[in-house]
């Protein structure tokens, strides 16, 4: 069952499907003339003017995207309980101290567990900490070999040792590269990660095997979507941040790439305490504008990944310029709290000019409330960031997460935070 699973997700994945009926667009004369909908116009097509006016605004394009686009999240009526499972305190050759800690999520007789790998700065406890999900266990984001590999579902990866959806010890490692702890920690920087499958398995399951399966609720047309439950998740890690004297929760960042820089911004959008976000070439559904129908689009998005977003949004198969939202909205959710967004040049399945713009957009709530939106309305050459309270830049290279993208991030967490240099 589980290798008739695999095949299935395997033949879902738009890049390699024969059958896939939207067809991607990468040249930017055929991007259709579209209007987006202003921020900063209410519904009823009055204009927003103060800052308690964006207060309500804010609450309406919310609602949107929790009801047309993300889902929403059923009340949790379960318990959550933390555990050190493990204590390291001379980690990475010894300028980190490393636990990991087990979220047991619990209703009834059902409980899903989530390991949270966590690395801080020896001797500090006002470090900054990035929050960010990993795709194939918290064992391949390091060398280190005592940390925990995951028992849950996993994609298959041969490189990585996965077969029969089980992680195995070849995957140590094995995506350090997008992982460079040494670099981070020393820069003052705390780093905590979580895969992502122990949350919901990334396959179209019908909910039955990730945290969905323990809240109490049927299923409509607005329900959630595993982006949704990855973010939700992330919150409850804020929550064990609070409790957690060697963390400040005041500083935490979500960090997201692809699917995971989508669920990022989610998740600073619908939790106010995440301090900065982070979106590393989350394209479609993330911050690419839709309307502009570059790339992946809303329709092969959700083709290839029906299990992503709620229904509702399958509404806008091919219709984009229907949507009543837009992705330079969900970057406005964030205001006024700093956030990055990071192209590659080569990336153009995620739309990196639409990534741009969607930042451009954003940029006027931002300065409503006192903020400074992007700095410039021209698209900047590889390698040139842009910074302001709404940061953008694009480098050479492809989907990747690089040491160029964190080195950028720290540079902008430091101003931020106002740490030392």
């Amino acid at each position: 069952m589980q290798k008739l699973v695999s095949l299935l997700f395997l033949l879902a994945l738009p890049w390699i499907s024969i059958a896939q009926p939207f067809v991607a667009n990468y040249d930017e004369s055929k991007v259709p003339v579209f209007t987006l909908p202003d921020v900063l116009v209410f519904n009823d097509g009055s204009r927003v003017v103060t800052k308690k006016d964006w207060d309500k605004r804010r609450s309406e394009i919310y609602s949107i995207f929790e009801k047309d686009v993300f889902g929403v999240v059923p009340e949790w009526k379960g318990q959550v309980k933390s555990t050190i499972v493990s204590h390291c305190v001379d980690a990475l050759d010894g300028i980190a101290k490393r636990k990991e800690v087990r979220l047991d999520f619990m209703n009834g007789d059902q409980k899903v567990s989530v390991m949270v790998l966590i690395y801080l700065p020896q001797n500090s406890k006002n470090a900054p900490v990035f929050l960010s999900y990993n795709f194939d266990g918290n064992h391949t984001t390091t060398m280190e070999p005592d940390v925990l590999i995951p028992d849950s579902w996993v994609s298959n990866n041969k490189a990585f040792g996965i077969s029969d959806n089980r992680a195995s010890e070849k995957g140590r490692g094995g995506a350090a590269s997008r992982w460079p702890m040494k670099e981070i920690v020393s820069r003052g920087f705390g780093v905590a990660t979580v895969y992502y499958g122990d949350v919901d398995p990334d396959f179209d399951d019908g909910f039955k095997n990730g945290i969905q399966q323990l809240f109490d609720s049927k299923r409509d047309s607005t329900s959630w979507g595993s982006i949704a439950a990855w973010s939700w998740v992330a919150s409850r890690i804020m929550d064990y941040f609070e409790t957690d004297k060697d963390v400040n929760a005041k500083r935490v960042i979500m960090m997201g790439h692809s699917r995971l820089g989508k669920t990022s911004l989610w998740a600073g959008a619908s939790d106010q305490r995440f301090a900065m976000v982070v979106s590393n070439n989350s394209g479609c559904g993330g911050a690419a504008l839709s309307m502009r129908k570059f790339g992946e689009t809303v329709g092969r998005i959700n083709t290839a990944f029906p299990h992503w977003f709620c229904d509702n949004y399958k509404k806008y198969n091919g219709k984009e310029e229907l949507m009543p939202v837009d992705q330079h909205e969900l970057l406005a959710l964030i205001a006024p709290r700093p956030v990055y967004v990071a192209s590659a040049e080569e990336d153009l399945w995620a739309d990196p000019r639409g990534e741009f713009l969607s930042c451009v957009y954003a940029s006027p709530v931002y300065e409503l409330l006192g903020m400074k939106g992007l700095p410039s309305k021209v698209m900047p050459a590889a390698s040139n960031p842009l910074i302001g309270t709404i940061a953008y830049h694009i480098r050479p290279g492809k989907h990747d997460v690089t040491l160029y993208d964190w080195q950028c991030y720290m540079d902008f967490a430091t101003d931020y935070f106002k740490l030392k240099k």
